[in-house]
């Protein structure tokens, strides 16, 4: 199942200087020039394969944005003045500024890449006007079954980094095409939904395209290439980041009954680089080793600071640390049923040190492990389909799912007597113990932290829950004598909820943007000065 990331790394070779560097520029058109887009299907194919190994980059910095800061990571080194600590401390306790480096740094490397995309699409004939795709003749010459295979991957790649943009900034860029700088300069901010309009279209126009293969049948050349399984989830996503839970229903259902994907029956066996691009793996940024620069830096980065080679390889930056609320809310008695989950992704080096697990295989050169980073599994489309449904009864479908999910991870069932929350059980369909209509929103979204630890997916399931303040603040009072109040100068618990608040839970719109524009004058996000 590696050929794909072998496929990748060759093509990609031909891109690299001498030097091996991590960033590969796969943008060799400099100008709007008709005459130099793509001309056929070779030229074009190399470039989505580019624009694949294009979500690195964003990737690199994404888990401070949706793990950080919400419940299930802190800023560990409470007593450092190290700038990259200090960035970290600022996302976290919600301080940041609009001239924040890591901030800018997602929104460009994500534009970075929609522009190499928009190449790809552009050089094929796509076009994107008033909500609606249409295809015409492009530069690049390949037969239709070629064609609508490289539209309908680069349309989900360019809907994906809008749908985090969107989710992240709010109202962004749309653009759909290469423009020339001047032309950019001109171009003011959309609003969100004319975003989600265009993540939309993207999106539907990527499934009308895209050949319907199950699992059995994909091309093993291909795996790691966006197909029609992951457009149809991401877009059920869409629909429930949308609160269009009837439109996001048939689409799960689909996958589920026809994609050929599955629950894998061990947790950890879906993130073993021995088992990578799995039945469950839906879609995942593909990572490869081996120093050609296409290795993940998350080993490294995850790991302790200071704990040598006993983790992984050449230390670890001590990044993305658990919080002490994700450590206690798996059930992991002494005696009992158990949460598997938990020591898959959570690592414990010392009695009071811990790390983020589930990223980490062993490296020769740092930041260079094999393991892919999953975007969408098949879980993630059962637990969409729960919150689709809704709460139908404690013995209905919706719970029933929640419990394939906690079976799979050790859970057994309630005997009917003793305490509940002392071990992993399923939920009863009776009695003091079942989900009820006023505690199923928490026990599905528990269950989705339980499931997506540090999978860049929690603070995106906060925002859709509808209880993103209480949440965040919650946390800081559940974290504050264990770790907040460490902070010199004292920060107090008041302060730090007051930090959180509607408009900041959106980032800026980096100033570097704003303050380069000599054409139109851009507008902050509400809370930032």
């Amino acid at each position: 199942m590696k050929k794909i990331k072998y496929i990748i790394a060759l093509t990609l070779l031909a891109f690299i200087a001498p030097s091996c560097k991590k960033v590969i520029d796969l943008e060799p058109i400099s100008n709007t020039g008709t005459e130099d887009f793509y001309k056929n299907y070779t030229e074009t194919n190399v470039a989505l394969t580019g624009c694949y190994n294009g979500l690195h980059e964003p990737l690199y910095n994404e888990w401070m944005f949706t793990e950080l800061r919400g419940d299930n990571s802190y800023q560990g080194s409470t007593g450092s003045s190290a700038v990259a600590n200090t960035e970290l401390d600022e996302l976290d306790m919600f301080t940041l500024n609009p001239s924040h480096d890591k901030v800018y740094d997602y929104w460009l490397s994500t534009y970075k890449n929609i522009r190499a995309i928009n190449y790809v699409l552009k050089s094929i004939g796509v076009n994107y006007q008033g909500g609606n795709i249409t295809i015409t003749d492009g530069t690049a010459q390949m037969n239709a079954q070629q064609k609508n295979e490289i539209a309908g991957e680069a349309l989900f790649l360019r809907a994906y980094h809008y749908f985090n943009l969107v989710r992240l900034y709010g109202g962004v860029f749309v653009i759909t095409e290469p423009v020339d700088p001047k032309t950019a300069k001109q171009r003011d901010r959309n609003t969100v939904e004319e975003c989600y309009q265009l993540i939309t279209a993207d999106l539907l126009k990527a499934k009308e395209l895209l050949p319907s293969k199950t699992f059995s049948q994909l091309n093993i050349s291909n795996l790691g290439r966006a197909n029609i399984w992951a457009v149809k989830s991401l877009l059920a996503k869409v629909y429930l980041t949308l609160d269009r839970k009837a439109d996001a229903l048939p689409l799960l259902n689909d996958v589920i009954d026809n994609s050929g994907y599955d629950l894998l029956s061990s947790y950890e066996d879906v993130f073993s680089i021995n088992n990578e691009m799995n039945k469950e793996i839906i879609f995942a940024v593909r990572y490869k080793g081996g120093g050609l620069g296409l290795g993940s830096p998350f080993a490294n980065l995850f790991a302790p600071t200071g704990s040598g080679n006993a983790v992984v390889n050449n230390d670890g930056n001590g990044y993305n640390d658990p919080t002490e609320s994700i450590k206690m809310v798996y059930k992991t008695p002494f005696t009992g049923p158990s949460d598997v989950r938990k020591n898959v992704n959570i690592g414990q080096y010392s009695p009071t040190v811990s790390y983020v697990k589930k990223f980490t295989s062993q490296v020769i050169n740092r930041y260079d492990a094999e393991n892919d980073f999953p975007i969408i599994r098949f879980s993630d489309v059962l637990l969409m389909k729960a919150e689709a449904v809704g709460f139908d009864g404690a013995d209905g479908t919706s719970v029933s799912i929640i419990n394939k999910i906690r079976e799979r991870a050790g859970a057994a069932d309630y005997p009917g007597t003793g305490n509940f929350n002392s071990v992993f059980y399923k939920y009863p369909a009776t009695g003091a113990n079942a989900i009820d209509e006023t505690t199923f929103n928490d026990a599905l979204f528990n269950e989705r932290r339980l499931e997506f630890a540090f999978e860049n997916q929690r603070y995106f399931d906060i925002l859709r829950s509808g209880d993103a303040l209480e949440t965040i603040r919650a946390n800081f009072a559940q974290e504050y004598d264990s770790h907040y109040s460490k902070y010199r100068p004292v920060v107090t618990l008041e302060d730090l909820q007051d930090y959180v608040t509607e408009g900041r839970l959106l980032l800026p719109i980096p100033q570097r943007e704003i303050d380069t524009n000599d054409q139109i004058k851009i507008s902050q996000n509400t809370g930032y000065f």
